[in-house]
């Protein structure tokens, strides 16, 4: 047994270490971390033997900070600094929680506007995940051509609400703005330009050589192991598990739309694989596109605040609201004591959820190999922190 003096080393588990094993601390400032997270690699060699991820160093205080408001509304700009990279779904997620406490049927137009910007969050997102996995395992051109297109989403986001990281745009019974005239002659635009440029990322990164060996049978997830931890989003998909909340558990005007549901499929490799759970993504970000085509075309007219409540103070009561975010299901339980503010509010994370499966995932193979594997999760540690 491998010991300091007459003390025996462990792991943050207790794990005792064998002679030949060692501990190596990856992060919280390590670069493909993807935020402040710890990683403690219990390795043999090169081969990684456990993985404890520790959390942290970003609490947000979330919740405490939603049930100290004297209003419902305050929330919003809270839940946006949940999924910074996904404040649309964030802010969505929580208004339709709120709607269901006090029984509120919103405008047709506002379930369309919230599609359309639902949608074109997700690509915005799955542009941040694929363009910096893509640096993740030595790729950099990727990267610039992602955030060149994501920066005209948020040119659309802009001149709809005045922001472009952290909107407060989608509100309990509304949203803040209607859409500007030119909006949707912008956004076709986008649409239309934005289709080729995915064949672009796919000759540039997803069919790379290099790529295909760094991700294929790397990090391979199997689905029941998936549904045990309760994976939801691309990370479920990924294994092969064809399961969509927009779909399966269907809220505002999704049922309206002829869209599909991307799976993994083992194509270069395992199902289940960072290769797949990377496909997946990129096939989404297709299926936005025509998901936003279909409302632009069929968008309705109407006051998209007429049905925003001056005082909010629900009847005594609880509920749980859940949607389909970037990273999988998002979820706000909220309980009414009957008063203006919330009695608790309660985020349940899909990347928190998600990010607890790693140490399965990433044991028996190479410390390159975490990298890759992690960056494949897609975490935003605003929310695994919150």
């Amino acid at each position: 047994m491998f010991e300091t003096g007459l003390e025996q080393i462990k792991s943050s588990t207790g794990r005792v270490l064998r002679s030949q094993e060692m501990i190596i601390n990856m992060g919280p400032q390590h670069p493909s971390t993807h935020g402040v997270l710890r990683l403690e690699l219990v390795v043999d060699g090169e081969i990684v033997v456990d993985v404890i991820p520790h959390l942290g160093y970003l609490h947000r205080c979330f919740e405490k900070h939603a049930e100290a408001m004297t209003n419902y509304q305050q929330v919003i700009p809270y839940c946006d600094r949940l999924d910074y990279l996904a404040s649309m779904n964030m802010d969505w997620a929580y208004a339709l929680a709120g709607e269901k406490l006090l029984n509120i049927q919103v405008p047709e137009r506002v379930e369309y506007i919230r599609v359309i910007m639902a949608e074109f969050q997700r690509i915005a997102s799955h542009l941040v995940a694929l363009g910096t996995y893509g640096l993740d395992v030595g790729a950099f051109t990727p990267f610039l051509y992602m955030f060149r297109d994501r920066e005209m989403i948020l040119d659309l986001f802009e001149m709809t609400c005045g922001a472009r990281l952290l909107y407060n745009y989608i509100w309990i019974g509304g949203v803040s703005h209607d859409l500007p005239s030119t909006f949707v002659e912008k956004a076709k635009a986008f649409c239309k330009y934005f289709r080729p440029e995915i064949k672009e990322y796919n000759d540039l990164l997803t069919f790379n050589e290099i790529f295909i060996k760094r991700t294929a049978n790397v990090g391979v997830l199997p689905a029941d192991v998936a549904i045990s931890y309760g994976c939801s989003g691309p990370m479920l998909r990924g294994s092969g598990v064809n399961f969509d909340i927009r779909r399966d558990d269907p809220y505002s005007v999704y049922n309206k739309f002829q869209w599909d549901v991307c799976v993994g499929k083992g194509e270069m490799g395992t199902v289940g694989d960072c290769w797949d759970r990377y496909i997946v993504r990129v096939r989404e970000m297709e299926q936005s596109i025509n998901i936003i085509e279909q409302a632009l075309d069929q968008i309705p007219e109407g006051d998209v605040m007429s049905t925003i409540p001056k005082r909010i103070r629900p009847n005594p009561g609880d509920c749980y609201v859940r949607t389909e975010s970037p990273r999988g299901e998002i979820g706000f339980y909220l309980i009414s004591d009957g008063t203006g503010t919330p009695y608790r509010v309660k985020a349940r994370s899909p990347a928190f959820v998600n990010l607890s499966v790693c140490p399965d995932i990433c044991r028996g193979y190479m410390i390159a190999d975490v990298v890759a594997i992690l960056g494949s999760v897609d975490i935003v540690l605003g929310e695994v922190d919150r």
